[in-house]
């Protein structure tokens, strides 16, 4: 029988990237988006062009009751949930110095990156609770957080402390679950080609010239599908709460 695997953000650049690959690994996929599948032609094509089992679901994961709901309407259609990833996230709509960011801004972004994965791993940890071992494992939970978990961005800080909290999140939930046959882990994209960094494009070129980047390029949402695709089978047993820098290795500090 197929696992179950719900992409949170799927609609889209890395989510999309991570729907097709588990879908071609084995994989029965929900996605999560804010609009239907008729908003996304391109996607839809692609996942259907790429072979993959696939549900759409709307929700946004920042309601409480939509995330109940989701949850819900996705268990009532698969019977269960043996993967979530969160990978839905928003930046702020407006970059700006950290004196002047407003309560709006920080409530907009935290009330997404953070609880918003919060409460998503909540509701998918209390399904898998329910439900027997498949495999290896009762269920995996994969947090998309970033590189600004660590790294400080002036203009942007209300994107840095959401994702900080969402490493705190994936350690947290980790160490409770452990012992019930669930393990969570944690992917930190640095610099990808999407329409979240295209925005700053000139920014990241200038960098990755200027080889900041140790592996000098764009990383790609394939890569960070990859890592997800590493996590999600039953290969990593004796490991939970770990973390996977897909930066170009960005995370090193040199002299």
């Amino acid at each position: 029988m197929r696992k179950v695997a719900v992409v949170t953000g799927g609609s889209r650049g890395i989510g999309r990237a991570i729907a097709i690959k588990l879908g071609q690994n084995g994989f029965d996929v929900g996605i999560v988006a804010t609009k239907g599948r008729e908003h996304y032609p391109e996607t839809v094509r692609g996942f259907q062009e790429a072979g993959i089992s696939f549900q759409w679901f709307c929700a946004d994961i920042a309601s409480g009751g939509e995330r109940r709901r989701v949850v819900e309407e996705i268990v009532a259609c698969y019977g269960r949930i043996d993967l979530l990833v969160n990978n839905a996230g928003v930046a702020p709509k407006v970059r700006g110095d950290l004196l002047t960011m407003t309560e709006e801004s920080f409530d907009y972004v935290v009330g997404t990156n953070t609880r918003g994965t919060m409460f998503m791993c909540q509701e998918a940890a209390n399904q898998m609770l329910k439900q027997e071992l498949r495999g290896k494992k009762r269920g995996t939970i994969i947090n998309i957080s970033s590189c600004s978990s660590e790294v400080v961005s002036l203009n942007r800080g209300e994107y840095c402390i959401s994702k900080a909290g969402v490493s705190m999140i994936t350690k947290l939930f980790a160490a409770r679950l452990a012992g019930e046959g669930i393990l969570v882990f944690e992917i930190r994209p640095g610099v990808i080609a999407t329409d979240m960094t295209d925005k700053v494009r000139d920014k990241y070129d200038s960098m990755i010239n200027d080889k900041v980047f140790p592996i000098a390029r764009w990383g790609y949402p394939e890569d960070v599908a990859n890592a997800v695709n590493l996590f999600a089978q039953d290969e990593l047993l004796y490991s939970t709460g770990t973390s996977i820098d897909v930066d170009g290795g960005f995370h090193l500090k040199q002299l």
